[in-house]
This record gives structure tokens, sequence and C-alpha cells, in this order.
């Protein structure tokens, strides 16, 4: 009995004492002192992309003067991109082959965020390099550490644009047909230069128009300066009835001229036709 008794206190204690067991805490990582995340890791000569770069201070000190550095490891990243933009850095500016964004002294323990927005310039090398960054300051210097790739490609060579015309009919004393040119860049350039020609009936009497009319003709030229990949604009052309307009409608919207090539000549050319029953009735 006292052997059982002196087991059972033993075990009590046991148990007792490995509750009483404290856990090694588990420390928390330290931040990288720079970090990068990059918006698009493929760019086509002309296209922008953004580097989002953290540095964080982890010495005992104050960086005095930091900033946050990109480089390209095979060769000068100024050479092939152009800086657009920087929020978060009171300034940017290039040193030889690195592009830098002021963020001011950072203390112990603090980090700090600039976002780069870059264009890549139209003659930059093809292929891929090496973006690398670093926390720079007046009083140290810390690693440079490689970051992602950047795949820098060769630009579009066509813009595909697509021609679409719809026409409404509004009446009062005769009717007044608008007809509406719609004019879609599919891709996948951008597209510049662009013309579109409008036509509308014989039997129809000009009464206005977004586009430029040609001299006395039924044709307006229809100009756009530029159009992104994807984007679409609309252009109109108005054109009254007379009371002796009757019979079939037919007006025509076509692309004459844009750049780069137009890949796509089938959706170039598109038609809408409208019927007469009289110059006051017409229907679309």
């Amino acid at each position: 009995m006292h052997a059982w008794r002196a087991f059972r206190a033993a075990l009590t204690t046991a148990v007792v004492g490995a509750g009483l067991v404290t856990l090694p805490a588990v420390a928390s990582a330290v931040p990288p002192t720079s970090a990068i995340v990059v918006g698009a890791t493929s760019v086509a000569r002309g296209g922008t992309f953004t580097v989002t770069q953290t540095v964080y201070n982890d010495r005992d000190f104050t960086i005095t003067g930091g900033k946050a550095g990109l480089y390209a490891k095979e060769t000068s990243l100024p050479a092939m991109v152009d800086l657009v933009s920087c929020p978060g850095a009171y300034a940017c500016d290039t040193l030889g082959t690195s592009v830098r964004g002021g963020v001011g002294d950072v203390p112990p323990g603090e980090s700090r965020t600039v976002t780069f927005t870059f264009r890549v310039k139209d003659d930059a090398p093809l292929g891929t390099i090496t973006l690398q960054h670093q926390f720079i300051g007046e009083n140290y210097a810390f690693d440079i550490f490689d970051g992602p790739a950047l795949t820098v490609t060769q630009a579009p060579t066509a813009a595909d644009l697509a021609v679409t015309i719809s026409a409404s009919v509004r009446s009062v004393l005769t009717a007044r047909i608008t007809y509406t040119i719609t004019v879609r860049n599919n891709g996948p350039a951008d597209a510049s230069g662009i013309r579109v020609v409008g036509t509308y009936p014989a039997g129809l009497v000009y009464a206005g128009s977004t586009c430029t009319r040609v001299g006395t003709t039924r044709s307006v030229n229809c100009d756009v300066a530029s159009l992104a990949a994807g984007a679409s604009t609309t252009r109109t052309v108005a054109a009254d009835t007379t009371l002796l307009t009757v019979g079939s409608l037919t007006a025509t919207a076509e692309r004459t001229a844009s750049s780069p090539d137009d890949p796509v000549a089938a959706n170039d050319k598109a038609t809408r036709t409208c019927t007469a029953l009289t110059g006051l009735i017409v229907r679309c």
C-alpha cells in the first residue's frame, strides 16, 4: 500500500510539472532589407510596367538619406527604360546604371515603399534581364539582391480595326436619319492616323456630322488621331429625307487608312440599309 501511494504521488508530480513546462517563443521573421514586386514580367517595347520596392532597416542605427535602388544585372537599367513616376519617393533619379528613389532617413525597424513606373524604350534590347534591388544610405549600403526576370519583347506590329454602322430615325415634317459609325481597335497594337469614310444615300440632304464633309459630296471623312488596343470611338452623320424620298437607302462606312497595318480586311467596311415608304415614314 505504501508503495502504491508513493507511485501515485510521483505520477501526480510529473503530470503537474509537465503542465508547467514553457515552450520557447518563436521569433517573428525579420523582413529583408529590400524586396520588390514586379507588375509584369514580360513587356513589349513602348509598354509600361511597375516595380514596387520596400526597403527595411534591420540595423540598430538610423539610415540617413535612404534610397531604394534598382538595377539590371546584365546591362544598364536607364539605357532600357524611361522613368514615368515614383510615388512614395520624395525624388527619383538615375545614377550610373541604377534608378533610385529617395526615402529619407529610416530609423531602426522601419520600412519605406516606392512604386516605380517605367516605360520600355522603343530601341531597348530584346530578351531577358534580371532585375536587382538594394537599400542604400549615405552612411550604410545593404546587400544587392537578385529579383524577378524581365523579358522585353517586340512591340505588336498590327492593329485590326473593325467598322460598324447603325441608324436611327426622327420624324417631324420629314425624316432625319442619324448614322452612327463605330470604330473599334481589336489590337494587338495601338492604332493611329485612322480615317473612316462615311457615305450617306442619294436622295437625302446633308444635315450635319461630327466628321468632315468632303466638299458638297455625300461623303464625310471621320478621322481618329489614335485609338488604343481594345478601345472604340464613334462618329455621326445626319441626313434628311425629302418629300420625294422613297425606296431603299443604304449608307456605308469604310476604313481607308490607319497605322500600323490592319491584318483583317473583312471587317473594314460596313453598310446599313433603311427603307423610305414616304419622305416621312422611314424604317431602319
